[in-house]
């Protein structure tokens, strides 16, 4: 359960805390754990693992801990909220970035490491130690290269793809296009009946803003693993049918569906023990960073 607690703490502070100043009570997290059955053991258990791996720190308030993200977390929730291009299909300059590296067995650790995080940068894996994006990725890379201090074992090119195939053949054979195809088009069918329920219960008044709040926040934790799936390409690579089209204008619908009562849930909650003075000026409850423009 632990691993769990702790990527739901992840969706929280990434879908309502980062708008509050990204600080809160252990007991207002506890509260709002509740919600979704995780007990207050598991939660405090996630935090301190939390705390051990570099995300939150903790500072004391009278006899109480608050806890808000370090600038290695809150990097990591922005470039996250950044990425909405991941999930809204853009046009395509006809370059690629094609990286090659060569890490000595005795960095094994830090190659593995590199290689989640070029998964997670939307890079496909082309042939073992070459790796290959349609993005541009130059920033990432460098920025990746330097953590790892692996100068001297990667080369990086941005060119352009001379065949004989063609690019989708290039697709077709670093990414399981099929597979994340199926992964949307699950999300679809359990959710789009979902919407259509719930759509149905709040209008007849039988959803608890408690309920909005857990329902929001399920929605967001599922749709954002598509961060770790989806590499992003353009519209120019993708099938014609793409299925991530489709299910970002359901996640678009369902969470403005939730999206209001869900945020007058937490901030009852969270008025109590926290400053909600810290509230975003410009925060608008009905828009998510993951969301396609419409």
């Amino acid at each position: 359960m632990g691993n769990n607690t702790q990527s739901l703490i992840f969706t929280i502070y990434g879908d309502y805390l980062r708008h509050y100043g990204n600080k809160i009570w252990i007991g207002t997290l506890i509260h709002l754990l509740k919600e979704f059955g995780h007990n207050e053991q598991s939660t405090r258990v996630a935090m301190s693992r939390m705390y051990k791996q570099g995300w939150v720190q903790s500072e004391k308030k009278g006899n109480k801990s608050y806890y808000y993200l370090t600038l290695r977390g809150e990097d990591r929730m922005e470039e996250a909220a950044g990425r909405i291009f991941k999930l809204n299909p853009h046009s395509w300059k006809g370059k690629w970035c094609f990286l090659m590296y060569s890490i000595p067995e005795e960095k094994r650790q830090v190659r593995d490491e590199f290689r989640k995080e070029l998964v997670w940068s939307g890079f496909g894996s082309f042939q073992n130690g070459f790796w290959i994006s349609p993005n541009n990725l130059e920033k990432e890379v460098k920025q990746l290269v330097k953590k790892y201090e692996i100068e001297s074992y990667v080369d990086f090119f941005v060119s352009e793809y001379k065949g004989p195939q063609d690019s989708l053949s290039l697709v077709e054979r670093s990414w399981p296009v099929d597979e994340i195809q199926a992964k949307y088009e699950e999300f679809i069918s359990t959710y789009s009946k979902q919407y259509i329920i719930h759509q149905s219960m709040i209008q007849d008044g039988k959803m608890t803003k408690a309920e909005c709040f857990v329902e929001r926040t399920l929605l967001v934790h599922e749709y954002r693993k598509f961060l770790f799936i989806d590499p992003g390409l353009p519209k120019e690579l993708l099938p014609v049918e793409w299925n991530g089209n489709h299910a970002a204008l359901l996640f678009t619908q369902y969470y403005k569906l939730l999206a209001e009562p869900a945020n007058e849930f937490f901030e009852e909650i969270f008025r109590k023990d926290n400053d909600i003075k810290r509230k975003d000026a410009d925060y608008d409850v009905s828009k998510h960073p993951l969301m396609s423009e419409e």
